[in-house]
């Protein structure tokens, strides 16, 4: 077999910590800030991980991360 490309792109989103868990970042805090409260904007500061049953498809992009 091959060696698997890694998705470049998956790569600079996306962590794997070392328990196996996908690490992501939150989306919609770069721009148009200014009607999003406080609160909201420090909660999308925080990372999160990915969903269960995005994991699989998630894992094949970052092979080797």
């Amino acid at each position: 077999m091959p060696k698997i490309k890694t998705n470049r792109g998956a790569a600079k989103r996306f962590k794997t910590t070392g328990s196996g868990k996908i690490v992501r970042n939150k989306a919609f805090a770069s721009h148009i800030l200014t009607k999003k409260s406080t609160k909201r904007k420090r909660n999308l500061r925080k990372s999160g991980l990915i969903q269960a049953s995005d994991h699989k498809n998630v894992s094949r992009l970052i092979p080797y991360k």
